[in-house]
């Protein structure tokens, strides 16, 4: 796995997100603006004016490729660009997940940006975010993992609003983890899944924490 370092502080890090943060927060309320809009033809027009205008502005200066996972010398790190999770990416939800004990979790809110049956999430979405959350499990240990495979057993349709996926561990065989999780709405589990997550060969590194998680105070 490939991991950039940033030697920045954790100043910076709090600096680069109050920047980033809000516009990724206003390009996703765009993004369900666009999906649920109901305004006239040129109002539409002037919008996409605008829009090719900001984006102008912004591709002004940019960096080649993907943004990566970076981290400073502390091992804070900063999947920006992820997905799932990532602070600067407005198609992520984004999740925030939560570490106690053995077991990782995340509540978080789909909206109309991840409908796939009508008023539900789409089952590729469920996919990919059990997919991160039980990766997420897997690393509990700080040992980065490769997805290997993943089976999903969807119990029932899964509703757009709040939802809350959960992940643990549940085997261990050599370089193998198999771990198990759920998304589940308000009135029970909605989507299950189990995944096998291999370590890669002779791991000897630390894993970056995400800033999300990061407290200066608390030792490793």
């Amino acid at each position: 796995m490939q991991f950039t370092l940033e030697d920045i502080s954790d100043e910076e890090i709090a600096r680069r997100r109050s920047v980033y943060e809000p516009l990724t927060d206003s390009v996703r309320q765009l993004i369900d603006a666009v999906i649920r809009t109901e305004v006239d033809d040129d109002v539409i027009t002037q919008a996409r004016t605008r829009i090719d205008e900001l984006v102008a502005d912004l591709r002004a200066e940019q960096m080649d490729g993907p943004y990566g996972v970076r981290y400073t010398p502390e091992f804070v790190g900063m999947p920006w660009g992820n997905a799932v999770v990532g602070l600067r990416n407005a198609i992520a939800p984004p999740l925030h997940t939560r570490h106690d004990g053995d077991e990782v979790s995340a509540e978080f809110t789909l909206g109309a940006a991840y409908e796939g049956p009508a008023g539900h999430v789409h089952g590729g979405i469920c996919a990919m975010v059990l997919d991160h959350v039980l990766g997420e499990g897997a690393s509990i240990d700080n040992v980065p993992c490769y997805t290997g495979t993943i089976s999903v057993r969807y119990l029932r349709p899964t509703p757009l609003g709040p939802l809350t996926a959960r992940a643990s561990i549940v085997a261990r065989e050599g370089r193998k983890k198999t771990v198990r999780g759920t998304l589940a709405d308000a009135g029970g589990i909605t989507v299950e899944a189990e995944g096998v997550f291999i370590e890669p060969r002779n791991w000897a590194g630390r894993m970056p924490r995400a800033a999300d998680h990061y407290r200066p105070d608390v030792p490793d």
